[in-house]
C-alpha cells in the first residue's frame, strides 16, 4: 500500500505510516463524538470494558508497561490518540530532517524509529492531560454500589430512549460516568439531579432526585 500510494506522488517516500496514525487519529475522534451524540461515550466505555483503573493496574510485563507509558491515568483512548499523534509527529520530524541530510529513510526504518522517540512524548504529555481530565476511578467498586447514589445527568435528558450519562461520586470519592435510562413513566432533563434505583438491558435506570437529596448533593459538591 505504501509503494502505490508513494509512486502516484500523493505522498513523500517514507511517510505513509505517519499518514496512517493521522487518519486513525481522525477515526477515534468522529468514533468519540458519534458515541456521545448516541448517549455514551467510546472512551469511558473502553476503559470499562478494559477494566482500566487508572496507573496502579501494573499486572505483569504488559500492565507494567502502561502503567510506565500511562503515568498520569488518561482514558486508553486518549492515550491512543496521544501516541498516534506523537508517532506521526515524530516521524514527520525524522522523515524531514533524513531528506535534508542524504535522503528519506524507509518507511520500514522510519516507523520504528518514531515509535521510539514517541513513548517519552506520550509519557510527559499524558501526564499534563491528566491534570485536565480527572480520573473517574482509582478502586474497583461494584455495580451494586452505585444504586442510590445520585449525580448530575452530564449527557440527556434521560428517557426511555437511548441512554444518557449521570455523573456520580461513589464511597471512595472518585467520579464515574454511568450509563443511564429514566425509569418508565419519568424524564430527567440534562443538569438535573438524578436518583440511581436500577440496572437494566446493559445500563442503569433512574429517577429524579429528591429534592432534598438534590440539596445535600449540592452543598457537598
Amino acid at each position: 500500500m505504501g509503494e502505490l500510494v508513494q509512486s502516484g506522488g500523493m505522498i513523500a517516500p517514507g511517510t505513509w505510516p505517519f499518514w496512517l496514525a493521522l487518519l486513525v487519529v481522525a477515526g477515534l475522534g468522529a468514533v468519540e463524538v458519534i458515541s456521545v451524540l448516541l448517549g455514551a461515550s467510546a472512551s469511558g466505555l473502553l476503559d470499562d470494558g478494559l477494566g482500566h483503573h487508572g496507573p496502579d493496574s501494573d499486572a505483569g510485563l504488559l500492565g507494567g508497561w502502561m502503567s510506565w507509558l500511562n503515568r498520569g491515568g488518561v482514558p486508553v483512548l486518549v492515550l491512543a490518540v496521544i501516541l498516534l499523534s506523537m508517532f506521526a509527529i515524530a516521524g514527520f520530524a525524522l522523515q524531514a530532517l533524513a531528506a535534508a541530510v542524504a535522503g528519506p529513510l524507509p518507511a520500514l526504518v522510519a516507523a520504528p524509529a518514531a515509535f521510539v522517540a514517541a513513548l517519552p512524548a506520550t509519557r510527559w504529555i499524558s501526564r499534563g492531560v491528566a491534570r485536565i481530565i480527572p480520573r473517574d476511578e482509582t478502586h474497583v467498586v461494584a455495580q451494586a454500589e452505585f444504586i442510590g447514589l445520585a449525580g448530575v445527568v452530564t449527557i440527556g435528558p434521560l428517557d426511555q430512549g437511548h441512554p444518557g450519562s449521570v455523573r456520580v461520586k461513589d464511597r471512595y470519592d472518585n467520579f464515574h460516568s454511568l450509563l443511564a435510562r429514566a425509569a418508565p413513566g419519568h424524564a430527567i432533563p440534562t443538569g438535573a439531579m438524578a436518583l440511581i434505583v436500577d440496572s437494566a438491558d446493559g445500563a442503569f435506570v433512574a429517577v429524579p432526585a429528591p429534592d432534598a437529596l438534590s440539596a445535600q448533593q449540592g452543598h457537598e459538591d
